[in-house]
């Protein structure tokens, strides 16, 4: 099956790469700039203790080669009505639209665009980012992603797709319900997020405060509480985990939007954030600490915005 990567940044270029050294048919689509690096130093993975360095196969918008099979959608929230419009070529009448995007709003957009029946739904978990070279570095070994059909069910094509991306150098698994699995890492991700803008610093940096570590878990509880209402309730032990994580002296973690935070870039404050606040006022769940992140990261939006 040809596979099509949207995007060769830090989670497309890290699954691309894997995928492509497992043998599948893998090409990339991408800006020119971004192609102009891959071209000049490869399509490069670093950290911890190996480094792998491959010649990818690169596409740019303008010279789309017909319809893939599956093409998997890695930009970010940012990034996406530029990527749609630079993909539609590729997709065909037979193609399957995977996204690993935060949050659920994107899907609504590529419904729309592709059409439901096209779209499944998709949650990657890497820890890796890009450096000042544009390689991928990782930062930690987990690695995976899980996808499925928006309406709950198993389909032969899943399981076609599943031949092509399991056994590919990280875990892959099929939800019975992908968007309970997308509502669950939003509210991880949006834990995480919310609680490095708010202290402007690390879960380690929370942490070694007097209050810090109460922090996140009141953030957790809000955004499950987001979830529960809109039908996705998140067990207790999964939400004890997300607890765990951001309370754990010393560690350094923080997510991808508060590192584009601080490099003073874009960030997916209305994917992650904006979106998840609305739906938690329309479902009257209150949610203070969600919104003062928001609020956060708008001023920061606004302050880009004008330069």
């Amino acid at each position: 099956m040809r596979t099509l990567v949207v995007g060769a940044g830090a989670t497309g270029g890290y699954f691309g790469a894997q995928l492509q050294q497992a043998g599948r048919d893998v090409t990339f689509l991408v800006r020119p700039n971004r192609a102009d690096v891959l071209r000049e130093r490869g399509l490069r993975v670093t950290g911890l203790g190996s480094e792998t360095v491959l010649t990818p196969r690169l596409l740019t918008a303008d010279l789309v080669d017909g319809h893939y099979d599956i093409v998997l959608v890695s930009v970010k929230a940012t990034a996406l009505p530029a990527a749609i419009d630079d993909v539609a070529p590729a997709v065909g009448p037979r193609t399957t639209v995977i996204p690993f995007l935060n949050g659920m709003a994107h899907m609504d957009v590529l419904n729309e665009r592709f059409g439901v029946d096209a779209v499944l739904g998709g949650v990657v978990r890497v820890l890796t980012t890009l450096d000042a070279a544009g390689d991928i570095v990782r930062l930690g070994a987990l690695a995976e992603i899980v996808i499925g059909e928006q309406q709950a069910r198993t389909s032969p094509r899943v399981e076609r797709i599943a031949e092509v991306l399991s056994g590919a150098g990280f875990a892959f698994s099929v939800a019975p319900d992908i968007h309970r699995a997308m509502w669950h890492k939003w509210v991880f991700i949006s834990t995480l997020g919310a609680l490095n803008t708010l202290v402007r610093g690390s879960v380690g940096d929370a942490v070694a405060v007097p209050g810090g570590d109460r922090l996140g878990p009141q953030i957790a509880a809000e955004a499950a509480a987001v979830a529960a209402a809109a039908g996705y309730p998140v067990p207790a032990r999964a939400l004890d985990n997300v607890c765990a994580f951001v309370t754990r002296p010393g560690a350094t973690d923080t997510a991808s939007l508060y590192r584009d935070l601080i490099a003073g870039q874009p960030t997916e404050a209305e994917h992650i954030f904006g979106d998840l606040t609305a739906r938690a006022r329309v479902l009257g769940v209150p949610t203070p600490l969600l919104d003062a992140a928001t609020v956060a990261l708008r001023v920061h939006e606004q302050r880009l915005r004008r330069g």
